[in-house]
């Protein structure tokens, strides 16, 4: 099957009306109409009707890659392929447009099929090293960093790339010695001066970072992260006008908090713990 063919697929209104039928169990999933209906739901993945994009489309891979695991592997597979040569970075770039409906829930689909490959082992590790780097990259570009979109819903695209590194650091293929890509990846993204993060992005941020700590990475590389978080502030200060410097104060400040709740409990990390603190009290003087 190709997913890039001409085939006519379900217009919105029509795959809206399938999805729920399916999903009030009017209608179920059959070999004769699951692929033309996941062609569709590929197509309209970044619909800005946020019925349709998040509970349907979304709702319905969830079903069939987690709950039910009716989608072939070589299906799976060709929606990886679309996902990394194309959607994933639709736009990329752009702010304030809905092309981040199509970037943000593409890499939500990426987190379902990785954690179907953590559990059936289908992926090459060829492949899932193309998706460490094409996750990166689309990270480091996303200058959509919107939370929850006022009629269209949910965009959060940093919450949900962070669920796709989260499955990916768990994934057996993927080596420690790519924990530091990743770690600082994602830290980079808490240096944000454009806006602030107002729906748990530092949460979801910190989900991949504690499951590669659980893993094995070493404290003293997060250490070196924080302890260089105050000079970092400090030169920003001086070069940003003042209202972005407090978007970017406001969502550091935030992230260390969560941080250090998270490794409060854990008295192997202690260090971390330590970091976090003095971290805080200095970034204080920046206030």
């Amino acid at each position: 099957m190709n997913l890039l063919t001409n085939t006519v697929l379900l217009k919105e209104n029509e795959l809206k009306k399938v999805l729920k039928e399916i999903q009030n169990r009017k209608k179920i999933w059959n070999e004769e109409n699951k692929v033309f209906i996941v062609k569709s739901m590929i197509k309209h993945i970044g619909s800005i009707d946020s019925e349709l994009r998040d509970q349907l489309i979304y709702g319905s891979f969830y079903q069939l890659i987690i709950e039910k695991n009716l989608l072939e592997h070589a299906l799976l597979i060709e929606l990886l392929d679309l996902g990394l040569s194309d959607l994933l970075f639709k736009g990329i770039g752009e702010t304030e447009t809905d092309t981040v409906f199509t970037r943000s829930f593409t890499s939500l689909l990426m987190a379902l099929i990785l954690y179907r490959d953590n559990e059936d082992n289908f992926l090459s590790q060829s492949m899932v090293y193309k998706i460490k780097d094409k996750l990166i990259d689309y990270i480091s570009l996303e200058n959509d960093l919107r939370g929850y979109i006022a009629v269209k819903g949910w965009s959060h695209s940093i919450a949900h790339v962070a669920d796709a590194f989260d499955e990916l650091v768990k994934n057996p293929k993927i080596n420690q010695e790519f924990y530091l890509d990743i770690l600082k990846t994602l830290w980079n993204k808490i240096f944000v001066s454009t806006s602030v993060y107002a729906h748990d992005e530092d949460e979801r941020i910190l989900i991949p970072i504690m499951e590669m700590l659980n893993r094995g990475m070493e404290q003293e590389e997060i250490e070196t992260l924080i302890q260089n978080v105050p000079t970092k502030l400090k030169s920003q200060k001086e070069q940003i006008e003042a209202e972005k410097y407090w978007f970017l104060y406001f969502n550091c400040k935030t992230f260390l908090k969560s941080f250090y709740i998270k490794v409060q409990a854990n008295s192997n990390l202690i260090p971390l713990q330590n970091s976090l603190k003095e971290c805080l009290s200095s970034i204080s003087l920046y206030n």
